[in-house]
């Protein structure tokens, strides 16, 4: 899967970032939670990402 970033708040790779994939499917990278009561498969996670990142997103028009 190819990956092509979107936003995000650093260059580094260890930021939140939003990517678009070659699927056509977006791609989240974020904090991942474990303090949560949600009971997910096992191939799921759910990530925490800053509001502005999907904010800068939209607002560039970038999806």
């Amino acid at each position: 899967m190819k990956l092509t970033r979107l936003v995000g708040e650093c260059e580094d790779g260890e930021c939140p970032t939003l990517y678009s994939t070659d699927r056509g499917t977006l791609v989240v990278q974020g904090i991942l939670l474990t303090d949560h009561t949600r009971d997910l498969p096992a191939h799921e996670a759910l990530v925490e990402i800053p509001v502005e990142l999907i904010r800068e997103v939209i607002r560039d028009n970038l999806i």
